[in-house]
């Protein structure tokens, strides 16, 4: 019986590293992307993500927005927490790191 990284034994009784679970190893960084945008590629970026189609995810931005407005300020939060494709931070962390920098 074995776990994620615990060592398994075969049948000449030699312990080996078990491999770690497929899927997670072949997927994108999570980045807002160029192709693809309408405003500022947060859907595109998580649908690239996911590996899912960008409707979908601007399907449930939308929805998420006229249910409550919550798809607004995620959709926000999400502009200023992911780094787009080819930056090595995003928004919020450059602007803490010059805040951090004046002090």
């Amino acid at each position: 019986m074995s776990t994620f990284g615990d060592t398994t034994q075969n049948q000449a009784g030699d312990t080996t590293r078990q491999q770690p679970p497929a899927g997670l190893a072949g997927r994108p960084p999570l980045r807002r992307a160029y192709n693809g945008r309408m405003i500022a590629g947060v859907c595109a970026g998580i649908a690239d993500y996911l590996a899912i189609d960008v409707t979908l995810v601007r399907v449930a931005f939308a929805v998420f927005t006229f249910l409550g407005l919550a798809g607004i300020p995620a959709y926000i939060a999400c502009l200023l927490l992911i780094p787009e494709e080819g930056a090595e931070q995003s928004i919020a962390a450059s602007l803490l790191e010059s805040v951090q920098r004046s002090l």
